[in-house]
């Protein structure tokens, strides 16, 4: 590789040449420019070119395929260079010849289609198509071995080959050995130089990150952004939806301020909400490196740091659950974003129960909005709406949808607006609207309504189990024991009748709480 990253640099070279160095560029008046200009015209260049050029051929290049890839390895140097390499590489050559005449040969001898073929871990192999071709005795001759066949191809090769294919390594080994002294040799010749390529990397990259910009500017109806204390964004849209999707993504406002700094987003699954997180993120770090924005209007406020809490994954390296991680990353968040910060946070306290995400994330608002962070906290958590009682600098969007039912007004369908609005969601149970949409069977979807509906009720939390309850979880709780050892123990008499034993006390146990429980209700 570092071979043909040595043949591409006179390409490089020739390109910024001959673009850069343009008149359009030498009569540029922006100081920045001018810089570059005068960078692009060093003779140290020249001379690091003309180093390359005459050790390294002008065509190498990476090509696809593994034998093309071979080739260009084993020619990248110029012949007349190295007297060894140029034996090498004709003992090579010679080999290869060798090898595909040998299976010119066989064919002919055979009278069978053969072909040359090539891979990384076989070397070079024959390779025949037997479609239309009858073989005697339904077999190949004996003189092949390795045969392989995949549908009507049959992969194949002889001892002859084989013996060739390690002449042919062997070679190739001294090719890349003397290779690789010559290219040593001349990094060694060019090193000297070599402040001048890191000169050129950095003016090449500055350019071509400002003629994206200036393409971005001028191709696309994007905005100038401002820069101000406050965080404002009309009709802004996501810059990569916008590239990729097949119809204009949905704009949407937004507004942040020293005095409402905290933003609770709400609204159904699939909303809008993580894409609007990082269309914010996204639009904040492009008018920061200089960029236009896909907006009408865009002012922001310079962030120092652009912390983000996405996703849902956990991390085995360090054995990290999905909650763990989230507590690790929000700790990071916590520890250093100050009132400068940009704080994205997408749906926190979802790896752990109900109520102790609601705990968790209360807690943490509270703590981030004494940092006047700016923050965006989308969550399904609805019961934090209620922070802008309590906190005036706290605001409530949700992303907006719309009921359809159908003509038979048996079911009803979500439309997605994708629209954000003040306020937080009027929506209820929209993740079974959801999972209504999907391909979930409609007897559990019912059956997960009527469980939903009997928790709003708070039915649970009311519900005492019963002395009949009881004795029933206890029969089954032997019966699956009794039937798991039935099926499973691998247990010696003695220990199966100490197991038994321990099971009979323990339904014996269950079945006295049960007692006791009746005992309970008789008396109330």
């Amino acid at each position: 590789m570092l071979i043909l990253a040595l043949a591409s640099l006179s390409v490089k070279y020739r390109f910024c040449s001959t673009f850069y160095c343009t008149a359009a560029l030498m009569n540029c008046k922006t100081p920045l420019l001018k810089a570059y200009c005068k960078s692009l015209e060093d003779n140290r260049f020249n001379i690091v070119l003309e180093k390359i050029k005459v050790v390294i051929n002008d065509d190498t290049r990476y090509t696809k395929g593994c034998l093309n890839m071979r080739t260009q390895k084993c020619y990248a140097v110029k012949s007349n260079i190295n007297e060894f390499l140029d034996i090498s590489r004709r003992t090579y050559a010679e080999i290869v010849d060798d090898i595909a005449g040998m299976i010119t040969q066989l064919g002919e001898k055979y009278n069978l289609p053969m072909k040359t073929s090539f891979s990384t871990t076989r070397g070079f192999f024959i390779q025949m198509n037997a479609e239309g071709i009858i073989l005697p005795n339904g077999r190949l001759p004996s003189e092949f071995m390795k045969i392989t066949k995949v549908k009507t191809t049959y992969s194949f090769t002889t001892a002859d080959l084989i013996k060739m294919n390690e002449r042919c390594q062997e070679s190739l080994s001294e090719i890349y050995h003397i290779t690789h002294i010559v290219v040593c040799k001349l990094l060694s010749e060019t090193y000297e130089h070599i402040h001048c390529l890191y000169k050129l990397s950095d003016a090449v990259s500055m350019l071509d990150m400002l003629i994206s910009f200036a393409n971005a500017c001028t191709l696309s109806d994007y905005v100038r952004p401002e820069f101000t204390d406050t965080l404002a964004i009309k009709q802004g849209r996501h810059p990569i939806l916008e590239k990729i999707s097949g119809e204009k993504p949905v704009p949407n406002n937004t507004y942040i301020s020293e005095g409402s700094n905290f933003v609770i987003i709400t609204g159904p699954n699939m909303s809008g909400k993580s894409t609007y997180l990082k269309q914010i993120a996204l639009c904040q770090i492009m008018a920061q490196i200089g960029s236009f924005i896909p907006a009408e209007y865009a002012s922001f406020r310079v962030a120092e740091q652009i912390f983000t809490r996405i996703g849902v994954d956990d991390d085995i390296e360090t054995n990290s659950s999905t909650f763990m991680k989230e507590m690790t990353e929000i700790t990071y968040i916590i520890q250093n974003a100050n009132e400068r910060s940009l704080i994205v946070i997408d749906e926190l306290g979802r790896g752990t129960s109900a109520e102790e995400g609601v705990g968790i994330c209360h807690a943490i608002c509270e703590y981030l909005l004494n940092l006047k962070a700016f923050t965006l906290f989308a969550t399904h958590f609805l019961e934090l709406c209620h922070l802008d009682a309590l906190y005036p600098n706290v605001e409530n969007n949700h992303f907006e949808v719309q009921h359809i039912r159908s003509n038979s007004g048996n079911t009803e369908k979500i439309i997605y607006t994708y629209v954000l609005s003040r306020g937080q969601t009027g929506e209820e149970n929209y993740g079974l609207k959801a999972a209504e949409v999907s391909s979930l069977l409609p007897s559990v979807i019912q059956d997960a309504k009527e469980i939903s509906s009997s928790i709003t009720k708070q039915i649970w939390q009311k519900h005492r189990s019963t002395p009949e309850s009881l004795h029933q979880r206890a029969v089954y709780h032997l019966a699956t024991r009794l039937v798991q050892t039935a099926r499973n123990s691998q247990l010696d008499s003695d220990s199966l009748r100490m197991y038994l034993k321990g099971l009979r006390k323990r339904f014996e146990a269950d079945c006295l709480a049960a007692v006791e429980a009746t005992q309970v209700v008789t008396e109330e």
